[in-house]
Parts: structure tokens; C-alpha cells; sequence
């Protein structure tokens, strides 16, 4: 509670005043005053603590694939008008983009113009169209598949998850370890394949994407929420099960608690907490797409771009593709960090007790 001097806050605000325990003042002068409870202030301070190594990491990221980029043939920016220029005519257009300068140059110019929102202009896949324009046509599709995606491998792996627990040792439970033993065990492209070449005969299903039929979402968005349907399952098992063989769930049982109630008010609570670390990180890296799925399906999204762009060589679409990729990854570990400490109130997050 705040204590008044001389019946009255100071106007200015600019003597110390007295709070509870567990508040943080932040004091400004001509301003009132803000107050923070320590687990929001040390919260705040974690999340700042992760941006700045956050940053750091994509800046290693970035300087090293513009680098390894840069030990690439320079033939490979001339694209199919390489056979029609000759030497001076490409000496010139090397020159003009930048090629001839040095690296640390180079890196300099790049850095300065990221600043400024401008990831360069392509320079094979769509001649002089800046790269955001680009990533920004593409980025809306990979967004509507990966989450699709994330949604029906939540639909469907968490219930199957919790259902094996429940089922430990029985059919449905030896049903669907054998599922997640094939889908981790047999590589994604054969069994893409294998949907896309039979599944599509059988299902009578059509075989590439069209945006304006909405049927050639079905085997694309099945294909991608294999692999995390596979991941919730098994973990949620293995979570469920745990907490399931825990003395209070015994001394509970004998106390006459319905299996019901402890199922959904303590175990499944309990087990979905190591998986919230988990969840934003995988949603985030299945919005950026399967690189597969999308160019085995014809899908104009993030992942069939990063293949074209590095089969014509275009490195400034590279060098925005991995800064998006990053970026999200990164995110994705951040938010999971958060989640755990928002689901769970005994982790803390302060010095020397922060979830990793």
C-alpha cells in the first residue's frame, strides 16, 4: 500500500515512497509512479536478457551465410544472361551489384541497408524485385499450411497421446506406438511419396495444389501434420504415464478420487506442462513450411522458394529466407521459455534459475 507524507503523494514525485514487500518501484520525475511485481520485473528482465542474445545469434547467423554465399561462383548472379554478355558486359554487372568490394564491405552495406527494411532486390529468380516484396507473396501460404498443420497434429496427437496412457499396454496403445515408430523411423520422403503416388489414386484426390480448390489442401496438410501429430502423441504418453506411476495419483486412487477428475484436474495438467516448452517453437518452425512438401505438391510458399532460390543462385533471396527462418526458431525458443514459467510457477527465471 502506499503511505502518504503529510497527507498527500508529492506532486513531483521525487521522494521515495514506501511500498509492500514483493513490489518494485520505478521512479520518474513529473510522471506517475509505475509499479512491478519482482516476477514481472524479473520476467521483463529474462525476456530482454534472451532479445539481446537473440540478436546476437542472428547476427553470427547472418555474417556467416553471407560469407559462405560470397565464396560462391559469381557466374551464378548472372543467371541465363550470362550467354548473352560478354566478359566486359559481366565484368561491369559483378562490379555494379557490389561483388568487387571487400567482404567486410560488403557486409557493412548489407547490415546498413537491413536497418532501413530493405533485404536487397533479386538477382535471378525475379530480376530487381526487392526481396521483401517477394518473401511477402510467398509467406502467406506457409503460414496458412503450418498452422493448419500444428492444428490438426494438436487435434488429433494430444487425444491419442492421452488415449495410450489410458490404454497402456492394450491395442489402441500398441496401435499407436506403432504409428510413431514408422513415422520416426522411415524417412518423410518416402512416405510423402507414398501418399502422394497412391493415396491420390485411391482417394480419387487431386495430386498438385490449386489455391481455388480446396480439396488439394487435404493430402498436403495430412502430409505435414505427420511427423507433429506423432511428436504430441508420444510425449504426451510419456508424460501421462509418468505422472500416472506418481504416489499422490496412488494415494488419490485410494482415497476413492475418480479416475476422471484426476485424469483431466491433475494428470493431463501436469503432463502438458514439459510440452508447452515445446509448442510455440514447433509452431513457428511448421509456419515457415516443409521445403519438401511444398515443392513436391507445387505450393508458392516459403519452402519451394528457398529451393528455387538456390538453384538459380539468388543469394539475397537465400539471405532473407534464412534471416525469416531464424528469426522464428529463435522466437519459437523464447516463447517456449515464457510458456513454461507461465504454466509452471516453480521454475523462475531469475539469476542462475532459468529454464535451460
Amino acid at each position: 500500500m502506499l503511505k502518504k507524507h503529510d497527507g498527500s503523494i508529492q506532486d513531483k514525485y521525487s521522494k521515495v515512497v514506501s511500498i509492500d514487500e514483493g513490489d518494485t518501484e520505478i521512479e520518474k520525475s513529473g510522471s506517475p509512479l509505475v509499479f512491478l511485481k519482482k516476477e514481472d520485473e524479473v520476467m521483463l528482465g529474462y525476456i530482454g536478457k534472451r532479445l539481446l542474445q537473440s540478436v546476437l545469434t542472428l547476427f553470427i547467423i547472418i555474417t556467416i551465410v553471407f560469407s559462405l554465399l560470397r565464396l560462391m561462383p559469381e557466374e551464378g548472379y548472372l543467371g541465363a544472361a550470362a550467354d548473352k554478355m560478354s566478359p566486359a558486359q559481366q565484368e561491369i554487372y559483378i562490379t555494379n551489384l557490389g561483388l568487387r568490394d571487400p567482404l567486410l564491405v560488403q557486409l557493412g552495406n548489407f547490415y546498413t541497408n537491413l536497418f532501413q527494411g530493405d533485404l536487397g532486390k533479386s538477382v535471378t529468380y525475379r530480376t530487381d524485385v526487392p526481396v521483401v516484396t517477394i518473401i511477402a507473396d510467398k509467406i502467406m501460404y506457409s503460414l496458412l499450411f503450418g498452422l493448419g498443420a500444428v492444428a490438426l497434429s494438436l487435434l488429433v496427437g494430444v487425444p491419442l497421446g492421452i488415449l495410450m496412457a489410458q490404454m497402456k499396454g492394450r491395442w489402441l496403445d500398441r496401435l499407436g506406438t506403432g504409428y510413431i515408430v514408422i513415422v520416426v523411423a522411415v524417412p518423410a520422403a518416402v512416405y510423402y511419396l507414398v501418399i502422394q503416388m497412391y493415396i491420390t489414386e485411391i482417394l480419387h484426390l487431386p495430386m498438385l495444389f490449386d489455391e481455388y480448390q480446396p480439396i488439394t489442401w487435404i493430402l498436403p496438410l495430412t502430409s505435414m501434420a505427420l511427423a507433429p501429430t506423432a511428436s504430441y502423441a508420444m510425449w504426451m504418453r510419456r508424460y501421462m504415464v509418468d505422472e500416472l506411476n506418481k504416489d499422490y495419483i496412488k494415494l488419490a486412487k485410494a482415497k476413492g478420487v475418480k479416475e476422471r477428475t484426476l485424469m483431466f484436474k491433475h494428470v493431463l495438467r501436469n503432463a502438458f506442462i514439459p510440452m508447452a516448452q515445446y509448442l510455440p517453437a514447433t509452431i513457428l518452425f511448421t509456419i515457415t513450411g516443409s521445403i519438401y512438401i511444398e515443392s513436391l505438391y507445387s505450393i508458392p510458399g516459403m519452402g519451394g522458394l528457398l529451393v528455387d532460390a538456390i538453384q538459380r543462385q539468388d543469394n539475397t533471396i537465400v539471405q532473407g529466407l534464412v534471416l525469416v527462418f531464424s528469426s522464428l526458431g529463435i522466437i519459437g525458443l523464447i516463447l517456449g521459455d515464457i510458456a513454461m514459467a507461465l504454466v509452471d510457477p516453480r521454475i523462475k527465471l531469475g539469476k542462475g534459475e532459468s529454464v535451460r
